[in-house]
């Protein structure tokens, strides 16, 4: 495994670079160290598609055994990626021990430092929990990239493909279900269906149909499980620690904590902005084997989900009557509005690139 680092990293660890060797781009990496909220951050870019992970909180002690963490961001970056762990796995053993080199291509700089500018703008995803940064490598990873002659591409998309293309197998092997989201309103029709994969937590599905439904995460969130043969609850999953202090006699756990595959196939309520009440009906209607996706898909939706803070369904009655005619006094206040509140029309192209960063 190639590091080619800048001369400011090459500089903090204190090493000889060691002379260039050959080696394939898909196993080497351009590396850089940046200072982000007063902490050493080490952002290692793949020469070959520029996938870009981030380790940061680095101390001293930290830079005697680099190369072991620079292995174990990849694997864990990759395994949030869901690839198959046998995937992660044959492509950590390619990689062998790191060589820590000079850079010597103006171009692959030109990335890094570009991969870099990405990394300063999700610093707020950046934690002092782990060295590993897992949420925000993935964020980076979804953004487009330039590659000149108006060619874009992201490096989450470029990774799979060059994984798949060096092992010439698929490298997710995933189970998933097959889910209709509907949106109980007595006066109108508002439905999602999609696929998710089910090694999902119960948080992440949150993620999901806050995306499907265009809301926009203000309020509190959870999910009853149901008995298909009684319909009594037998699970509710919150968001929030401060949930346990109001029992319901159901089993309560945190949603971070359960994954879609510890109830699946089973049916669901998921309850959104407990002022409002937005409730949603989830049901399975298919589960899927081989799934060969890392990220939830919308198949197909109806109607548009009230905009946030609207006042329950009789406030959003109200809110179409106003909108709808252009000749009431309210009409061009209501519509600024509902945009501002996230109010939008059914659009699943939208919907599904959104879901890609989920």
């Amino acid at each position: 495994m190639l590091i080619q680092c800048t001369k400011k990293l090459l500089d903090e660890l204190k090493v000889k670079p060691s002379e260039p060797v050959g080696e394939e781009p898909l196993f080497s990496w351009h590396a850089n160290l940046l200072t982000i909220h007063r902490r050493k951050t080490l952002v290692l870019m793949n020469n070959q598609n520029r996938y870009t992970i981030v380790l940061h909180g680095l101390k001293a002690k930290d830079w005697n055994h680099l190369s072991e963490l620079i292995i174990q961001a990849i694997r864990e970056v990759l395994t949030a990626e869901r690839i198959a762990d046998e995937v992660v796995e044959q492509y950590i053993q390619q990689l062998k021990e790191p060589i820590f080199t000079k850079t010597n291509n103006k171009s692959l700089i030109a990335r890094l430092n570009k991969s870099c500018e990405n990394v300063y703008l999700f610093s707020d995803a950046l934690t002092l929990s782990s060295i590993v940064q897992t949420e925000a490598s993935l964020k980076v990873n979804r953004l487009l990239v330039g590659n000149g002659n108006n060619d874009f591409s992201k490096p989450q998309e470029e990774m799979y493909r060059d994984l798949q293309t060096w092992l010439g197998k698929p490298i997710f092997r995933l189970e998933a279900a097959e889910i209709k989201v509907t949106l109980q309103l007595h006066h109108y029709r508002v439905w999602r269906k999609l696929v998710v994969p089910l090694d999902m937590t119960f948080l992440q599905l949150h993620k999901v149909l806050q995306i499907a439904f265009s809301w926009q995460d203000y309020h509190l969130h959870e999910f009853y499980v149901y008995n298909e043969e009684t319909e009594k609850p037998i699970a509710h999953l919150v968001c929030d620690e401060e949930a346990f202090d109001y029992q319901t006699g159901v089993p309560m756990k945190l949603g971070k904590d359960a994954k879609l595959s510890d109830y699946f196939p089973a049916k669901f309520m998921y309850h959104y902005d407990f002022g409002d009440s937005w409730e949603h009906i989830i049901e399975v209607e298919n589960m899927i084997d081989h799934y060969d996706c890392p990220y939830a898909v919308c198949l197909d939706g109806e109607g548009s989900a009230p905009p946030e803070d609207v006042g329950g369904e009789s406030g959003y009655k109200q809110f179409l009557q106003i909108v709808s005619d252009p000749t009431h006094p309210e009409y061009q206040h209501m519509r600024n509005w509902g945009m501002y509140q996230g109010y939008q029309e059914f659009d699943m192209k939208l919907i599904n690139r959104r879901l890609q960063l989920v």
